[in-house]
C-alpha cells in the first residue's frame, strides 16, 4: 500500500511538472499562433486551454498535449481570409471541423493514419514549416502579416525591404539567437521559447519602443456563441470543416506515435480522435483556435515527467489562470518577438532529418516529397495531401507491380514430365507442350493487372490447354480478378481450355463474387496436380 503511494506521488509530480513546463512552453507559441492566424492573441490562449483540456480529459494518448499548431494556425488563417464573411462564419467552420473529428473517431478511421506515408507527411511538415518562416518575415521587419498566405507575403516584400522597421528587426534577430542559442543545461528551469519572449519582450518596453506591439487584450472567461447553422453557412462551411479535421486529426495522431515511442505506450487512435473533436468543438463555442497534438509541447511534458492526462489537465489550468489576469501585460509584447519565436518554430518543424538524406533517398519518395512540400507552400493543404498520398500510391504500384509480376510462373509443360503415372505417355509427344501453366502465387492487385495481362495473354494461345494454378494464391482485388476474366476470354478466343487448380480462400471469393469464371465448365475445377493431370488428360484425348 505505501509502495502504490509512493508511486502515485511520483506520479503527481512528474505530472504536475509537466504541466507546468509545457504551459510555460506553451505560453508564447499559443500568443504567436493566435497572432498569425489572423484570429488574436486571445484566441491562441483560449484554443490552448480548451483544445487541452478537452483532449487531455478525452483523448486517447495518456502523455500528449494539445493545443495550437502550425498546420492548424496556417488552415485557420486561409479559412478566415478566404472562406468566411465574418468571424461567426469561421467558428461554425471549427465547430463542423470538431464534429467530423468525433465522427471519424465514431467511425473507427483513427488507426488509418497511421498508413500515410512518410514522405507525405515530410513534405506536409516541412511545407508547414516553410509558410509559417515566409509569413513571419513581415512582422520580422516590423509589417503587418500580410492577409492571402505565403504568396501575398511575398508580393509584399519589395515594399516591406524597403521600409524596414530596424528597431522590430533587431529585437526580432535578438529573440530567435536567444530561442537558438538558450543553453540547455538552463532549459531545464527556464524553456528557451519563454526565455526569448522575456529577453525580446524586455528590449522592446525598456528601449526599442518604436515597433507594433500586441495592444488591448480582453480578459476573463469567454462567451459562449453558438454557430450559424443555417443552409448557405453549412454548404460553404463543409470543405474548410474538412480540411481542419483532417489536418487536426493528422497532426494529433503523429504526434501520438511520436509519444508511444518515448513512453513506450500505445495510444487509441480513434479515442484521441473523439477527445480532439470534443476540443475543437469546445474550441470553437468560445472563439478559440482550434488546435492539435503539439509535438513541442508533448515532448516537453514527456521529458518533464508528465506520463498522464493529469499533466495536460493541470497545463490548461495553469494557462486558465493566466488568461484571468494576465491581459495587461502581454499587451506590450512586440509582434517581432512573436515572430522571432515562430520562425524558430517554423524551422524546427521543416523535416531536416529526411532532407539531409535526399541523396540517399529512392527518387520515387524524394518525388512524392517535393510535390506534396511545394503544394503545400504554394496551393492549398488538402490538395497537397490528397495529390501526395496519390503520387505515394503510384509510386507504391510500381513497386508491388515488379513483385508481383515475380510471383508469377507462366510455363509450358513437357507433356512426359507432366504426364508422368499415365498409361498413355507413350502415344504423346515429347516436345509439343500442349499444356501450359499459369501459376499466381502470393497477391495479385490493380498494381499488377495490366502488365499481368500483357505478360501472360499472349502464352494462352500456345496451348491447347491451360491450367491456372491459384493454390498459392493469397490476394486478389476487383482488378486481378477481372485480368483473370480477360485471360479465360483470350484461351477461348484461341480455343484452349482452361482448367481452374487449388482455387479456394479470399481469391476465390473475389473471382466468384464478380462471375469472372462463369465460361469455365464446372469439372474443370480441380484441388490437386493428380486431378488437373487427369482432366488435360481427357480434355487432349477428346
Amino acid at each position: 500500500m505505501l509502495r502504490r503511494l509512493s508511486y502515485d506521488l511520483q506520479a503527481f509530480r512528474g505530472d504536475l511538472f509537466g504541466g507546468v513546463t509545457s504551459a510555460v512552453v506553451g505560453l508564447p507559441v499559443a500568443l504567436g499562433f493566435g497572432v498569425a492566424s489572423g484570429l488574436g492573441p486571445l484566441a491562441g490562449l483560449y484554443g490552448a486551454i480548451a483544445a487541452g483540456f478537452f483532449a487531455a480529459v478525452f483523448g486517447g494518448t495518456r502523455s500528449q498535449i494539445t493545443g495550437p499548431t502550425g498546420p492548424m494556425s496556417v488552415a485557420v488563417a486561409v479559412i478566415v481570409t478566404s472562406h468566411a464573411d465574418d468571424l461567426a462564419e469561421a467558428f461554425t467552420v471549427v465547430i463542423m471541423a470538431g464534429l467530423i473529428q468525433i465522427l471519424l473517431g465514431v467511425m473507427r478511421i483513427g488507426r488509418f493514419v497511421a498508413f500515410t506515408p512518410y514522405s507525405v507527411i515530410s513534405g506536409f511538415m516541412s511545407g508547414i514549416g516553410v509558410i509559417i518562416i515566409i509569413v513571419q518575415t513581415l512582422p520580422f521587419l516590423g509589417a503587418d502579416v500580410a492577409t492571402g498566405g505565403p504568396m501575398a507575403t511575398v508580393r509584399e516584400w519589395p515594399e516591406v525591404f524597403g521600409n524596414v522597421n530596424f528597431s522590430a528587426l533587431v529585437i526580432a534577430a535578438v529573440t530567435l539567437v536567444v530561442g537558438v542559442a538558450w543553453p540547455s543545461r538552463l532549459g531545464r528551469y527556464l524553456p528557451p521559447a519563454l526565455a526569448a519572449l522575456i529577453v525580446g519582450t524586455m528590449l522592446g518596453v525598456l528601449w526599442l519602443t518604436n515597433t507594433p506591439v500586441i495592444g488591448e487584450v480582453p480578459t476573463g472567461f469567454p462567451e459562449i456563441q453558438m454557430p450559424d447553422f443555417s443552409a448557405s453557412v453549412l454548404v460553404g462551411a463543409v470543405q474548410p470543416a474538412l480540411t481542419i479535421a483532417l489536418l487536426g486529426a493528422i497532426d494529433s495522431l503523429l504526434t501520438s506515435l511520436i509519444a508511444d515511442s518515448m513512453t513506450r505506450t500505445s495510444h487509441n487512435a480513434n479515442r484521441e480522435l473523439v477527445g480532439q473533436g470534443i476540443g475543437t468543438v469546445a474550441t470553437g463555442l468560445i472563439q478559440g483556435l482550434p488546435g492539435a497534438g503539439a509535438t513541442l509541447g508533448t515532448v516537453v511534458n514527456i521529458r518533464a515527467g508528465g506520463r498522464t492526462p493529469v499533466s495536460g489537465v493541470v497545463r490548461a489550468g495553469i494557462l486558465l489562470a493566466l488568461v484571468l489576469g494576465l491581459g495587461r501585460y502581454v499587451e506590450s509584447i512586440p509582434h517581432a518577438v512573436l515572430a522571432g519565436i515562430l520562425v524558430k518554430v517554423g524551422w524546427d518543424i521543416i523535416d531536416w532529418r529526411f532532407l539531409t538524406r535526399v541523396l540517399r533517398v529512392q527518387r520515387e519518395h524524394l518525388l512524392v516529397m517535393l510535390i506534396t512540400l511545394g503544394l503545400t507552400v504554394f496551393l492549398d493543404l488538402v490538395t497537397a495531401v490528397v495529390i501526395g498520398l496519390i503520387a505515394a500510391g503510384m509510386a507504391s504500384a510500381r513497386q508491388f507491380e515488379r513483385l508481383e509480376l515475380d510471383s508469377v510462373v507462366s510455363v509450358p509443360l513437357l507433356d512426359q514430365s507432366f504426364f508422368a503415372g499415365s498409361q498413355d505417355t507413350e502415344e504423346v509427344d515429347d516436345f509439343s507442350a500442349r499444356v501450359g501453366l499459369v501459376a499466381l502465387r502470393g497477391s495479385f492487385s490493380v498494381a499488377s493487372s495490366n502488365k499481368l495481362i500483357n505478360t501472360i495473354s499472349g502464352d494462352m494461345g500456345d496451348h491447347e490447354v491451360v491450367i491456372l494454378d491459384f493454390s498459392d494464391t493469397v490476394y486478389m482485388d476487383d482488378s486481378a480478378a477481372l485480368v483473370v476474366e480477360q485471360l479465360i476470354d483470350t484461351a477461348m478466343d484461341a480455343n484452349t481450355e482452361c482448367i481452374v487448380m487449388g482455387l479456394k480462400g479470399s481469391p476465390a471469393i473475389t473471382l466468384r463474387a464478380l462471375n469472372a469464371l462463369r465460361h469455365v465448365p464446372e469439372d474443370h475445377f480441380v484441388d490437386t496436380v493428380g486431378e488437373a493431370r487427369d482432366r488435360a488428360n481427357r480434355i487432349l484425348k477428346g
